[in-house]
């Protein structure tokens, strides 16, 4: 559902080079230990783990993921996706993302993926008078008189429904959420189920000699650019 690139920060001084590998969640123990051996991570020499980048399909997410997040819980939220997208309802969740709210810690966007039931996401809609259409005339949440449709202003009364409801225009529609009831159903590491968690050493990292040989070999001769593509569409993921 996403990606990252990990680095061994400790190297730098060393080799005057960033140090790392991208990983993919949700993963293994053994990818994870694969990744961690590739930069010379082995819990003991070398044990920290900094994230440079991030990057993903779901639109958005990588705003709110930041470089010493906990791995588990990023697979974690790596699977809360998976179940989200399997639901049909990564738009929302990326709506919701627009919207800000509940979105300040990778524990939060666990719980954002248990609740977006809680959120009333239109598509397509991307300006006030559209909301207004959908919420007079599809919606009937206000009477008008035949005689005066043609002329009753729709964007002043989407404009209304928004402010009132603190809803935003996100890239795939209109959002809005439900004032309470927002609940917390993960609290933190403790709760991640034992499949899903896979922080592990190696039993042997590289060598720092063998990566600089690697990192020789790289500068020496660099892989063809990637092309690229159009994003998957929701249908695709």
């Amino acid at each position: 559902m996403f990606e990252a690139y990990i680095t061994n920060t400790a190297l730098y001084p060393l080799m005057g080079i960033e140090v790392g590998t991208t990983v993919h969640f949700p993963m293994t123990t053994q990818e994870l230990q694969a990744a961690l051996a590739k930069i010379g991570i082995d819990g003991k020499r070398y044990s920290e783990v900094f994230f440079t980048s991030f990057d993903s399909d779901v639109l958005g997410l990588y705003d709110h993921l930041y470089e010493c997040e906990n791995i588990d819980e990023l697979n974690e939220l790596g699977h809360a996706l998976l179940e989200v997208r399997d639901k049909g309802g990564l738009e929302t969740f990326e709506a919701a993302l627009v919207l800000g709210n509940h979105t300040r810690s990778v524990k939060d966007l666990i719980n954002l993926t248990q609740n977006l039931d809680l959120y009333r996401f239109y598509p397509d809609i991307s300006d006030d008078e559209g909301l207004g259409r959908l919420y007079a005339d599809e919606l009937g949440t206000i009477d008008i008189p035949e005689h005066i449709q043609n002329y009753f202003d729709y964007e002043a009364y989407g404009r209304d429904v928004r402010i009132n409801e603190g809803g935003v225009f996100a890239p795939g529609g209109y959002v809005s959420a439900v004032p309470e009831g927002f609940k917390e159903y993960y609290h933190g590491p403790q709760d991640i189920p034992p499949e899903h968690r896979i922080f592990a050493y190696p039993e042997k990292a590289e060598p720092v000699h063998s990566i600089l040989a690697a990192l020789k070999r790289f500068q020496e001769a660099p892989p063809a650019p990637k092309k690229d593509k159009a994003g998957p569409s929701h249908e695709e993921r």
